[in-house]
Protein backbone atom coordinates (compact mmCIF):
# COMPACT_ATOMS: atom_id res chain seq x y z
CA UNK A 1 0.00 0.00 0.00
CA UNK A 2 1.42 3.37 -1.00
CA UNK A 3 2.03 6.19 1.50
CA UNK A 4 1.03 3.94 4.38
CA UNK A 5 1.54 5.07 7.96
CA UNK A 6 0.33 3.68 11.26
CA UNK A 7 -2.60 6.06 11.59
CA UNK A 8 -3.93 5.29 8.11
CA UNK A 9 -3.27 1.55 8.15
CA UNK A 10 -5.66 -1.20 9.20
CA UNK A 11 -4.80 -4.89 9.30
CA UNK A 12 -7.72 -7.17 8.46
CA UNK A 13 -8.28 -10.92 8.37
CA UNK A 14 -10.72 -12.85 6.19
CA UNK A 15 -11.59 -16.09 8.01
CA UNK A 16 -12.92 -18.51 5.39
CA UNK A 17 -14.00 -21.51 7.44
CA UNK A 18 -16.43 -24.40 7.51
CA UNK A 19 -18.81 -24.29 10.48
CA UNK A 20 -19.33 -27.33 12.65
CA UNK A 21 -22.63 -27.46 10.84
CA UNK A 22 -25.73 -26.84 12.95
CA UNK A 23 -23.68 -26.91 16.16
CA UNK A 24 -23.44 -23.46 17.76
CA UNK A 25 -20.93 -23.99 20.57
CA UNK A 26 -18.57 -26.14 18.52
CA UNK A 27 -18.55 -23.56 15.74
CA UNK A 28 -17.82 -20.73 18.17
CA UNK A 29 -14.97 -22.76 19.64
CA UNK A 30 -13.48 -23.16 16.16
CA UNK A 31 -13.83 -19.42 15.53
CA UNK A 32 -11.95 -18.63 18.74
CA UNK A 33 -8.93 -20.48 17.39
CA UNK A 34 -8.95 -18.34 14.25
CA UNK A 35 -9.24 -15.17 16.34
CA UNK A 36 -6.19 -16.26 18.32
CA UNK A 37 -4.26 -16.76 15.08
CA UNK A 38 -5.31 -13.31 13.88
CA UNK A 39 -4.33 -11.68 17.16
CA UNK A 40 -0.87 -13.28 17.01
CA UNK A 41 -0.30 -11.28 13.81
CA UNK A 42 -1.55 -8.02 15.37
CA UNK A 43 -4.66 -7.81 13.24
CA UNK A 44 -7.35 -5.29 14.13
CA UNK A 45 -10.41 -6.80 12.43
CA UNK A 46 -11.45 -10.38 11.67
CA UNK A 47 -14.48 -11.27 9.56
CA UNK A 48 -16.46 -14.52 9.30
CA UNK A 49 -19.09 -15.50 6.72
CA UNK A 50 -22.88 -15.26 6.65
CA UNK A 51 -24.84 -17.53 9.00
CA UNK A 52 -21.60 -19.19 10.14
CA UNK A 53 -23.11 -19.71 13.61
CA UNK A 54 -24.48 -22.39 13.42
CA UNK A 55 -24.55 -22.68 9.61
CA UNK A 56 -26.49 -21.98 6.44
CA UNK A 57 -29.78 -23.94 5.88
CA UNK A 58 -28.45 -26.04 3.01
CA UNK A 59 -31.06 -28.73 3.65
CA UNK A 60 -34.04 -26.67 2.48
CA UNK A 61 -33.64 -26.96 -1.29
CA UNK A 62 -32.41 -30.56 -0.98
CA UNK A 63 -35.26 -32.01 1.09
CA UNK A 64 -38.46 -30.57 -0.44
CA UNK A 65 -38.33 -27.65 1.98
CA UNK A 66 -41.51 -25.97 0.66
CA UNK A 67 -43.75 -28.91 1.54
CA UNK A 68 -46.30 -27.51 4.00
CA UNK A 69 -46.58 -29.04 7.47
CA UNK A 70 -43.79 -31.52 6.74
CA UNK A 71 -42.70 -33.41 9.85
CA UNK A 72 -39.18 -33.64 8.41
CA UNK A 73 -38.92 -29.86 7.92
CA UNK A 74 -40.35 -29.24 11.38
CA UNK A 75 -37.79 -31.52 13.02
CA UNK A 76 -34.82 -29.94 11.26
CA UNK A 77 -36.13 -26.43 11.94
CA UNK A 78 -36.58 -27.22 15.63
CA UNK A 79 -32.96 -28.37 15.78
CA UNK A 80 -31.82 -25.26 13.89
CA UNK A 81 -33.69 -23.05 16.33
CA UNK A 82 -32.15 -24.85 19.29
CA UNK A 83 -28.67 -24.22 17.89
CA UNK A 84 -29.32 -20.59 16.89
CA UNK A 85 -27.87 -17.60 18.72
CA UNK A 86 -29.72 -15.84 21.51
CA UNK A 87 -27.68 -12.74 22.22
CA UNK A 88 -29.72 -12.11 25.36
CA UNK A 89 -28.75 -15.57 26.66
CA UNK A 90 -25.05 -14.76 26.25
CA UNK A 91 -24.29 -17.18 23.43
CA UNK A 92 -21.82 -14.71 21.89
CA UNK A 93 -20.05 -13.94 25.16
CA UNK A 94 -17.05 -16.19 24.29
CA UNK A 95 -16.48 -14.08 21.16
CA UNK A 96 -16.93 -10.84 23.12
CA UNK A 97 -14.48 -12.02 25.76
CA UNK A 98 -11.93 -12.99 23.12
CA UNK A 99 -12.31 -9.64 21.33
CA UNK A 100 -11.74 -7.87 24.65
CA UNK A 101 -8.69 -9.99 25.53
CA UNK A 102 -7.06 -9.72 22.11
CA UNK A 103 -8.21 -6.16 21.34
CA UNK A 104 -9.58 -7.18 17.97
CA UNK A 105 -12.90 -6.25 16.34
CA UNK A 106 -15.13 -8.96 14.85
CA UNK A 107 -17.80 -9.13 12.17
CA UNK A 108 -19.66 -12.40 12.04
CA UNK A 109 -22.79 -13.88 10.58
CA UNK A 110 -25.25 -15.54 12.95
CA UNK A 111 -28.65 -17.13 12.93
CA UNK A 112 -30.31 -15.04 15.61
CA UNK A 113 -33.25 -16.11 17.77
CA UNK A 114 -34.21 -12.78 19.35
CA UNK A 115 -36.40 -12.47 22.42
CA UNK A 116 -37.77 -9.13 21.19
CA UNK A 117 -39.63 -11.04 18.46
CA UNK A 118 -40.94 -13.75 20.76
CA UNK A 119 -37.93 -16.05 20.69
CA UNK A 120 -39.19 -18.57 18.14
CA UNK A 121 -38.39 -17.00 14.78
CA UNK A 122 -34.96 -16.88 13.18
CA UNK A 123 -33.12 -13.97 11.57
CA UNK A 124 -29.96 -13.96 9.49
CA UNK A 125 -28.00 -11.39 11.47
CA UNK A 126 -24.63 -9.72 11.03
CA UNK A 127 -23.05 -8.84 14.36
CA UNK A 128 -20.28 -6.31 14.97
CA UNK A 129 -18.22 -6.70 18.15
CA UNK A 130 -15.71 -3.94 18.83
CA UNK A 131 -12.22 -4.39 20.25
CA UNK A 132 -13.57 -3.75 23.75
CA UNK A 133 -15.79 -6.82 23.43
CA UNK A 134 -19.02 -4.84 23.14
CA UNK A 135 -21.73 -5.76 20.62
CA UNK A 136 -22.26 -2.50 18.73
CA UNK A 137 -24.76 -3.55 16.06
CA UNK A 138 -26.92 -6.48 15.07
CA UNK A 139 -28.14 -6.18 11.49
CA UNK A 140 -31.01 -8.51 10.66
CA UNK A 141 -31.01 -9.29 6.94
CA UNK A 142 -33.65 -7.12 5.31
CA UNK A 143 -34.93 -9.73 2.88
CA UNK A 144 -34.04 -13.43 2.93
CA UNK A 145 -33.44 -14.82 -0.56
CA UNK A 146 -35.64 -17.45 -2.20
CA UNK A 147 -35.63 -20.67 -0.14
CA UNK A 148 -34.14 -18.82 2.83
CA UNK A 149 -37.61 -17.35 3.39
CA UNK A 150 -38.80 -20.79 4.49
CA UNK A 151 -36.61 -20.59 7.61
CA UNK A 152 -35.53 -16.95 8.07
CA UNK A 153 -37.70 -13.94 8.85
CA UNK A 154 -37.35 -10.50 7.20
CA UNK A 155 -35.31 -8.10 9.29
CA UNK A 156 -35.43 -4.34 9.79
CA UNK A 157 -33.26 -1.25 9.42
CA UNK A 158 -32.03 -1.03 13.00
CA UNK A 159 -28.63 -2.51 12.15
CA UNK A 160 -27.87 -0.26 9.18
CA UNK A 161 -25.03 1.34 11.09
CA UNK A 162 -21.35 2.11 10.65
CA UNK A 163 -18.51 2.04 13.16
CA UNK A 164 -15.22 3.86 13.47
CA UNK A 165 -12.22 1.54 13.39
CA UNK A 166 -8.92 3.38 13.25
CA UNK A 167 -8.97 5.71 10.25
CA UNK A 168 -11.83 3.74 8.70
CA UNK A 169 -15.61 3.75 8.94
CA UNK A 170 -16.79 0.17 8.57
CA UNK A 171 -20.25 -1.20 7.78
CA UNK A 172 -21.71 -4.25 6.15
CA UNK A 173 -24.52 -6.29 4.65
CA UNK A 174 -25.56 -9.92 4.36
CA UNK A 175 -25.26 -11.77 1.04
CA UNK A 176 -27.78 -10.70 -1.61
CA UNK A 177 -28.82 -7.55 0.24
CA UNK A 178 -25.48 -6.26 -1.02
CA UNK A 179 -27.34 -5.98 -4.34
CA UNK A 180 -29.89 -3.60 -2.79
CA UNK A 181 -28.81 -0.11 -3.91
CA UNK A 182 -30.67 1.74 -1.16
CA UNK A 183 -29.22 -0.45 1.59
CA UNK A 184 -25.75 0.34 0.27
CA UNK A 185 -26.67 4.03 0.03
CA UNK A 186 -27.71 4.07 3.70
CA UNK A 187 -24.23 2.91 4.70
CA UNK A 188 -22.46 5.27 2.30
CA UNK A 189 -24.41 8.15 3.86
CA UNK A 190 -23.00 7.19 7.27
CA UNK A 191 -19.44 7.58 5.98
CA UNK A 192 -18.66 3.96 5.17
CA UNK A 193 -15.29 3.50 3.47
CA UNK A 194 -14.68 -0.17 4.36
CA UNK A 195 -17.61 -2.28 3.22
CA UNK A 196 -17.98 -5.80 4.61
CA UNK A 197 -20.06 -8.25 2.60
CA UNK A 198 -20.62 -11.69 4.12
CA UNK A 199 -21.79 -14.76 2.19
CA UNK A 200 -22.57 -18.46 2.80
CA UNK A 201 -19.93 -19.25 0.18
CA UNK A 202 -19.77 -18.96 -3.59
CA UNK A 203 -17.24 -17.35 -5.88
CA UNK A 204 -20.01 -16.66 -8.38
CA UNK A 205 -21.54 -14.28 -5.80
CA UNK A 206 -18.41 -12.48 -4.66
CA UNK A 207 -16.28 -12.06 -7.78
CA UNK A 208 -18.24 -9.42 -9.63
CA UNK A 209 -20.16 -7.55 -6.94
CA UNK A 210 -17.13 -6.93 -4.73
CA UNK A 211 -15.41 -4.97 -7.47
CA UNK A 212 -18.66 -3.27 -8.46
CA UNK A 213 -19.33 -1.98 -4.93
CA UNK A 214 -15.73 -0.78 -4.69
CA UNK A 215 -16.09 1.18 -7.92
CA UNK A 216 -19.47 2.58 -6.86
CA UNK A 217 -18.47 3.56 -3.33
CA UNK A 218 -14.75 4.26 -3.79
CA UNK A 219 -14.30 2.12 -0.68
CA UNK A 220 -12.40 -0.99 0.24
CA UNK A 221 -14.70 -4.00 -0.08
CA UNK A 222 -14.05 -7.25 1.73
CA UNK A 223 -16.22 -10.27 0.95
CA UNK A 224 -15.98 -13.20 3.35
CA UNK A 225 -17.60 -16.55 2.66
CA UNK A 226 -18.02 -19.87 4.37
CA UNK A 227 -17.26 -23.34 3.05
CA UNK A 228 -19.42 -26.47 3.07
CA UNK A 229 -18.99 -29.95 1.65
CA UNK A 230 -21.16 -33.05 1.80
CA UNK A 231 -18.52 -34.61 4.03
CA UNK A 232 -19.12 -31.84 6.62
CA UNK A 233 -22.68 -33.01 7.35
CA UNK A 234 -22.48 -34.97 10.60
CA UNK A 235 -24.50 -38.13 11.18
CA UNK A 236 -26.21 -36.85 14.32
CA UNK A 237 -27.95 -33.98 12.49
CA UNK A 238 -31.71 -34.71 12.14
CA UNK A 239 -32.37 -36.48 8.82
CA UNK A 240 -28.68 -36.34 7.93
CA UNK A 241 -28.97 -39.42 5.73
CA UNK A 242 -31.62 -37.84 3.49
CA UNK A 243 -29.78 -34.51 3.32
CA UNK A 244 -26.54 -36.26 2.33
CA UNK A 245 -28.31 -38.37 -0.28
CA UNK A 246 -29.48 -35.24 -2.07
CA UNK A 247 -26.26 -33.21 -1.83
CA UNK A 248 -23.55 -32.52 -4.36
CA UNK A 249 -19.97 -32.88 -3.11
CA UNK A 250 -19.48 -29.10 -2.63
CA UNK A 251 -22.30 -26.92 -1.31
CA UNK A 252 -20.25 -23.75 -0.77
CA UNK A 253 -16.81 -23.16 -2.32
CA UNK A 254 -15.81 -19.93 -0.55
CA UNK A 255 -14.74 -17.08 -2.80
CA UNK A 256 -13.53 -14.69 -0.09
CA UNK A 257 -11.74 -11.67 -1.51
CA UNK A 258 -10.69 -8.06 -0.95
CA UNK A 259 -10.47 -5.18 -3.38
CA UNK A 260 -9.34 -1.59 -3.11
CA UNK A 261 -11.34 1.59 -3.67
CA UNK A 262 -10.26 1.55 -7.34
CA UNK A 263 -11.80 -1.93 -7.77
CA UNK A 264 -8.45 -3.70 -8.17
CA UNK A 265 -7.85 -6.97 -6.33
CA UNK A 266 -5.80 -6.98 -3.16
CA UNK A 267 -6.84 -10.58 -2.50
CA UNK A 268 -8.49 -12.26 -5.48
CA UNK A 269 -11.25 -14.83 -4.73
CA UNK A 270 -9.98 -17.87 -2.82
CA UNK A 271 -11.93 -21.11 -3.20
CA UNK A 272 -12.05 -24.68 -1.91
CA UNK A 273 -9.94 -24.27 1.19
CA UNK A 274 -10.16 -22.99 4.73
CA UNK A 275 -7.82 -20.09 5.16
CA UNK A 276 -7.01 -16.99 7.19
CA UNK A 277 -6.24 -14.34 4.59
CA UNK A 278 -4.49 -11.19 5.77
CA UNK A 279 -4.02 -7.72 4.33
CA UNK A 280 -3.04 -4.24 5.41
CA UNK A 281 -5.20 -1.52 3.91
CA UNK A 282 -4.42 2.19 3.69
CA UNK A 283 -7.02 4.92 4.13
CA UNK A 284 -4.99 7.21 1.91
CA UNK A 285 -6.28 5.24 -1.08
CA UNK A 286 -9.88 6.02 -0.12
CA UNK A 287 -9.14 9.72 0.04
CA UNK A 288 -7.41 9.59 -3.31
CA UNK A 289 -10.31 7.84 -5.04
CA UNK A 290 -12.92 10.15 -3.49
CA UNK A 291 -11.26 13.03 -5.34
CA UNK A 292 -13.29 12.39 -8.49
CA UNK A 293 -16.33 10.57 -7.09
CA UNK A 294 -17.98 10.47 -3.68
CA UNK A 295 -21.51 8.96 -3.80
CA UNK A 296 -22.81 10.65 -0.65
CA UNK A 297 -20.61 13.74 -0.76
CA UNK A 298 -19.65 16.04 -3.61
CA UNK A 299 -21.16 13.78 -6.28
CA UNK A 300 -24.55 13.48 -4.57
CA UNK A 301 -27.58 15.68 -5.22
CA UNK A 302 -29.67 15.66 -2.03
CA UNK A 303 -31.77 18.50 -3.42
CA UNK A 304 -32.98 16.03 -6.08
CA UNK A 305 -32.47 12.54 -4.64
CA UNK A 306 -32.80 11.64 -0.95
CA UNK A 307 -33.15 8.40 1.01
CA UNK A 308 -35.32 7.91 4.11
CA UNK A 309 -34.20 5.10 6.42
CA UNK A 310 -36.28 3.65 9.27
CA UNK A 311 -33.85 2.35 11.90
CA UNK A 312 -36.43 1.56 14.58
CA UNK A 313 -36.14 -2.04 15.81
CA UNK A 314 -39.40 -3.66 14.79
CA UNK A 315 -41.66 -5.37 17.31
CA UNK A 316 -45.24 -6.61 17.25
CA UNK A 317 -46.11 -4.94 20.56
CA UNK A 318 -45.23 -1.85 22.58
CA UNK A 319 -45.72 -2.08 26.32
CA UNK A 320 -46.32 0.92 28.56
CA UNK A 321 -45.67 -0.03 32.21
Amino acid sequence: MSNQNSSDSLRVALAQITPVWLKRDETISKMLGYIDRAAEQELQLIIFGEAIIPGYPFWVERTDGARFNSSLQKEIFAHYMDQAVSIEAGHLEPLCKKAREKKIAIYTGTIERPSDRGGHSLYCSMVYIDYKGEIKSVHRKLMPTYEERLVWSPGDGHGLRTHRLGAFTVGGLNCWENWMPLARTALYARGEDLHVAIWPGSRRNTEQISRFIAHESRSYVVSVSGLMRKADILDDIPHAEEIIANCEETLADGGSCLCGPDGDWIISPVTDREDLMIASIDHTRVREERHNFDPSGHYSRPDVLRLSVNRIRQSCADFDD
